[in-house]
């Protein structure tokens, strides 16, 4: 028999389910100081003492009464009775209200000569100045930060009491082995609750991560039992979805109850809650993304609901490069990654599959679309959580269109130097009409020696051909690609894979057919299509298809042989106007550098002869050596 979400809570109902049915554990412990970072504050913590307790010199110099140097000056120096030598940090003794830096002292003997009048308190720290005696060093609730570790060091405290929570985190699963284990055919490497972990020890709970439990139920119920005993809250990984082997669902209801199980929220529609002896477990879906999404949505508001720190989100207004969708009914999160271009914040969104890990690796931040919404058009200003430091968006390039290997090796360099490349790979196509809808900084495209009248017309049609400036980044071999060498003469029998209509790779193979004489209907595999060069690769190493197009460096980088039948150009293409953009200057002197030369050539399958040569599209759509340097006035070499 089939199982079903039978009844789904919608977000706000399940949230506040989960942070009214458990009231806070109120437990505290005093830690020492040197362990009191990243914990939240239990009580209020006032100063024992007033820093600094008396008055002392900020300077070196010479204590003085005030009113002893009225009507000093360079032509009335005064010589003073009445002073005391001090370094920065001594008493001040009580008659003396001023210290005049020894800079501005002339020494005679035993006696002091000044040529400028002092004023009450000039460089003196008074008592208290820092911090008087019994004032709030740290409020309730506050999570303690590494500097303050050092205030509350100079006010007088070597330990802190701290918020406790435990919280257990249980991952289940037989195909599952632990971290450092490189996994076989079936297993993948438990990170959930190392993710997990992490994550809700920034709020200032205590985590800990329990062995991995097999797809037992007898062995899941006994390891949820004592975790419950010795834990707060417990975090149970996968087991909360509709398969065979998900027993998470049962075991709850075995020594517990069952709050919900199905909220409409996606990614993490499986999320469970249940309640043993008075306590939440909280069930996490087994897919990446979706786990994600249930821990900053649901077991961050439950820690927060207890008085620990909320998951850190900065929120910023970014204006949607491309259109969200969404079902209706159901609170959808969606990775982006934010970037400005021009005077504008765009937000790129990120694929919505539940597996898709890397698309948090990339991005940056995340946008909710609410139960009632269908989707937003492109254009849409809408509010972002950035998930990083907020200053990384000024540093940060968005590329759109077709990747290779050589555009990760810049992007490592440019790392480097502090700037983000956030590349995407949807192809030559979407990268013309990115750059002709301003939402992206430059376009990495595949081109052929031919005039690019041959396969852009209609898109060139909407950008001025003088708008676009072309930075070569190499030549680059497409070919056939197989693990057993296979050739031309091979593609009417073997298992073949193409990529979609207008990308560089599908454009070489129906030249090269066509060149053949070969039909492409005989050839085994041609309408079967993938994202792109990347998945060719991966769908040959993993045994779906025997030979497909790509690049060499791709072949390279998947273990493949490669076969070259054509020679292609390896573009950046900007708009002319982000040339005044200084940080384009920086990433042509990468590609310019000795270093990417040198990273290229190692590489293998790029020719370098022209790499850094800036060009610009002539009348024909051809590409030509570039524009002056009085047009472009911070190039110096072309």
């Amino acid at each position: 028999m089939v199982k079903r979400y039978l009844e789904l809570r919608s977000l706000a109902e399940a949230l506040t389910l989960l942070t009214t049915s458990f009231p806070p554990p109120r437990r505290t412990e005093r830690v020492p100081l040197m362990q009191a970072a990243g914990r939240v504050a239990a009580v209020p913590i006032f100063a024992k003492y007033s820093v600094p307790e008396v008055n002392i010199s900020a300077m070196d110099g010479i204590a003085v009464r005030s009113r002893d140097t009225v009507g000093a000056s360079d032509w009335n120096p005064l010589t003073l009775e009445h002073c005391r030598r001090v370094n920065t940090g001594n008493i001040i003794p009580p008659e003396f209200d001023a210290v005049v830096m020894i800079e501005d002292v002339w020494e005679s003997g035993d006696r002091y000569q000044i040529r400028r009048a002092a004023i009450p308190w000039q460089h003196v720290r008074p008592a208290g100045e820092d911090i008087k005696e019994n004032k709030l060093v740290i409020p309730r609730g506050h999570l303690i930060r590494p500097f303050d570790i050092g205030a509350l060091a100079t006010y007088g405290f070597s330990s802190i009491e701290v918020l406790a929570v435990n919280v257990g985190i249980i991952p289940t699963g037989s195909e599952l082995v632990p971290l450092g284990v490189h996994p076989g055919p079936g297993q993948v490497v438990e990170s959930n609750t190392v993710m997990a972990q992490v994550f809700l020890s920034q709020t200032g709970a205590r985590c800990t991560r329990l062995p991995i439990v097999p797809d037992d139920p007898d062995l899941i119920r006994e390891a949820l039992r004592k975790a419950v005993q010795e834990n707060d809250l417990v975090v149970i990984s996968a087991g909360s979805s509709a398969g065979t082997r998900d027993f998470t669902e049962s075991v709850i209801c075995s020594l517990g109850e069952l709050i919900f199980h199905g909220v409409a929220v996606k990614p993490g529609k499986p999320v469970m809650l249940g309640k043993i002896e008075g306590k939440p477990v909280l069930g996490l879906p087994g897919y990446p993304l979706a786990a994600q999404t249930v821990l900053r949505e649901f077991a961050a508001p439950l820690l927060k609901s207890w008085g620990f720190a909320p998951a850190p989100k900065y929120p910023v207004t970014a204006k949607l490069a491309q259109p969200l969708t969404s079902d209706p009914g159901f609170d959808e999160f969606v990775p982006l990654f934010v970037g400005r271009i021009g005077k504008t914040l765009y937000g790129m969104p990120h694929g919505k599959g539940a597996g898709v890990q890397m698309a948090t690796v990339k991005a940056n931040g995340y946008t909710h679309i609410p139960a009632p919404v269908e989707g937003y058009e492109a254009g849409t200003e809408h509010e972002v959580f950035l998930t990083t430091d907020p200053g990384s968006i000024e540093r940060t390039f968005f590329f759109t269109g077709t990747l290779d290997p050589a555009l990760e090796e810049l992007a490592n360099l440019a790392h480097d130097k502090g700037l983000f490349i956030h590349a995407t790979n949807p192809g030559n196509t979407a990268g013309f009409l990115a750059l002709g809808s301003n939402t992206c900084h430059a376009a990495p495209l595949v081109l052929p020696a031919q005039p690019l009248s041959n396969g852009y017309p209609s898109l060139l049609k909407s950008l001025a051909i003088e708008d676009l400036i072309f930075i070569h980044i190499a030549g680059i071999d497409m070919g056939i690609a197989s693990r057993d060498g296979l050739g031309i003469a091979d593609l009417s029998h073997a298992r073949f894979i193409n990529t979609r209509r207008d990308t560089p790779s599908r454009t070489v193979l129906d030249n090269l057919l066509a060149t053949e004489g070969i039909d492409p209907s005989k050839v085994n595999g041609y309408r079967q299509e993938v994202h792109g060069p990347p998945a060719v690769a991966a769908a040959i190493r993993n045994g779906f298809a025997d030979a497909g197009i790509c690049t060499s460096g791709i072949a390279s980088a998947s273990g493949l042989r490669f076969v070259p039948v054509a020679r292609e150009d390896y573009e950046l293409a900007i708009r002319r106007e982000i040339f005044s953009d200084p940080r384009i200057a920086l990433l042509l002197d990468l590609i310019r550098s000795p270093a990417y030369r040198t990273i290229l050539k190692k590489s293998g399958g790029y020719t370098i002869s022209r790499t850094g040569m800036v060009r610009c599209l002539s009348s024909d759509l051809t590409l030509t050596e570039g524009p002056a340097p009085a047009v472009l006035p911070h190039l110096q070499q072309i």
